[in-house]
């Protein structure tokens, strides 16, 4: 399932909180995004298309919550991304910002703990 930049936003806000309602969802990103509430309803169809999140009848109004799994959506976008760029392999990624970003120490010493954890492990 392939979800827009804009779509992932709308997710953002139901993986925070859901269910909630078409004015909810527009009040927590329509705004910072100079959006309109007719913007808004147009991406929550879009995932209700895709079936990535369901709507359920209250009254007057549908609330929407998400059905794909914030995980599993960043799994995929990351497998993707790593995919497209880098062949697949994570080190050619760390390379990459390691030599195009100044990696702090803190951030240096997360990748070496978090490498010796993947070596105990294995």
């Amino acid at each position: 399932m392939r979800i827009s930049e804009a779509e992932s936003i709308v997710m953002q806000a139901l993986w925070q909180r859901a269910p909630q309602g078409a004015d909810e969802v527009f009040a927590a990103v329509g705004p910072g995004q100079g959006w309109q509430e007719a913007t808004v309803k147009t991406l929550l169809n879009r995932l209700l298309r895709k079936r990535a999140i369901a709507a359920e009848r209250d009254g007057r109004r549908y609330l929407y919550r998400p059905l794909l799994a914030r995980a599993d959506y960043m799994h995929a976008e990351s497998t993707s991304l790593l995919e497209r760029l880098f062949d697949g392999r994570v080190s050619a990624l760390v390379a990459h910002f390691s030599r195009s970003e100044r990696l702090s120490k803190q951030e240096i010493d997360e990748l070496r703990a978090l490498i010796e954890e993947i070596d105990d492990g294995a």
